[in-house]
């Protein structure tokens, strides 16, 4: 059974080519194998707590593809813990994630769904206690305790609709999924 492709509204513009994702979904369809992603991320030590991440290719579609260029990412702590505060903290780059993979996703949403944005702004703050990571308390995990993220958004639609549009990124975010289900994780020496 063929799904209908959704009517897109040409006059609205928020930036995403829903037609090209549509056709995408489409096509994975026919080759469930190739939606198989492997993300990549290349990390150097630079000294104390600080190091350099750089991301460049990664592999989906059946081969290795490469973003238009190499990005590179300082990550550091502040000086509050004896850094010397060179890039944000590792957390801040997972609330980073968070932000931008969840106001991906409303734009895409708003976008398929003929709303037209004009701004949208998300404040994220994640909690924790620091005593797990510093080993002061093996009852407080390392983690964040919660998180939390607010949008305000204004858009050619109802609260309602609004609503419906961060409720649909929300389903489909991959960083909230990550951040809100058990993910294995392996870690070894090469």
């Amino acid at each position: 059974m063929q799904t209908a492709t959704p009517t897109i509204d040409p006059t609205i513009d928020n930036g995403v080519n829903v037609t090209a994702l549509l056709e995408a979904r489409e096509a994975l369809t026919q080759a469930p194998e190739a939606a198989r992603f492997t993300w990549r991320a290349h990390c150097d030590w630079v000294r104390g707590t600080h190091s350099q991440i750089a991301v460049e290719e990664f592999h989906g579609l059946g081969e290795t593809q490469h973003h238009k260029s190499r990005f590179t990412f300082e990550v550091d702590h502040p000086e509050v813990f004896a850094a010397e505060d060179q890039g944000p903290t590792p957390v801040e780059y997972v609330l980073v994630g968070l932000a931008g993979c969840l106001t991906a996703g409303i734009a895409a949403v708003a976008q398929n769904r003929g709303i037209q944005l004009h701004s949208v702004k998300a404040r994220v703050e994640g909690s924790m206690d620091i005593q797990g990571i510093l080993g002061m308390d093996p009852e407080v995990r390392n983690g964040f305790d919660d998180v939390r993220v607010v949008y305000e958004i204004d858009a050619d639609a109802s609260r309602a609709e609004i609503e419906a549009l961060v409720a649909q990124s929300q389903k489909r975010s991959a960083v909230y999924d990550l951040l809100t289900n058990p993910t294995q994780v392996r870690v070894e020496v090469a």
